[in-house]
């Protein structure tokens, strides 16, 4: 299949910051469709792009961070993930870097697994998640003050296990790992 870039139909006819700070950035615009309807207010939230790692030790097991995430109230596994920083000179740089820090693993064969958005219709960033196969634990991890979690090796039938029990709640997380379990005749 042919990946064509469309154009949009909307015309912007005003946009304004209603707040800027690090961690949430969001403008409200006032949109003109190709109908002729306008669309007074509509937001936009602009975030830095996003990384995930699916990351597999020599022994199949999978690298897991397991954290509580106050929007929901829950303690959950998560695969490791963050922010691509200012820094970081591609997506898989921030990836490494993300998967170090937190975990302490690296190394392995890396690949850029699929590119999505948590939500295109309001969001301006992507989430790159990577597939990294062979990772090994190189050193301790490296958390930030803000960050708090432990960190989980995981058989595949435990992965499995929480995916068809609706317990990675993280969706950015749970594609990628659904897409691994599918490609790979798991289920």
């Amino acid at each position: 299949m042919e990946k064509k870039k469309e154009t949009s139909s909307w015309q912007v006819l005003e946009s304004q910051y209603v707040h800027r700070a690090p961690w949430l950035t969001a403008r409200r615009e006032t949109i003109r469709l190709a109908n002729g309807h306008v669309i007074p207010e509509y937001y936009v939230l602009e975030y830095p792009d996003w990384v995930n790692t699916l990351a597999i030790t020599p022994d199949g097991k999978f690298v897991f961070v397991r954290q509580y995430r106050h929007g929901l109230g829950v303690t959950s596994y998560e695969l490791c993930a963050g922010v691509r920083d200012p820094e970081d000179p591609d997506p898989l740089a921030a990836a490494q870097r993300e998967l170090m820090e937190e975990t302490g693993y690296g190394g392995g064969q890396w690949e850029c697994y699929m590119t999505i958005s948590a939500n295109p219709g309001t969001q301006t960033n992507l989430t790159y998640c990577f597939l990294a196969i062979g990772v090994e634990k190189i050193s301790e991890a490296h958390l930030e003050a803000s960050e708090e979690l432990s960190v989980h090796l995981l058989t595949v039938d435990e992965v499995k296990s929480l995916l068809l029990n609706d317990e990675i709640k993280q969706a950015l997380h749970a594609a990628p790992l659904w897409k691994y379990m599918a490609l790979h005749h798991l289920l």
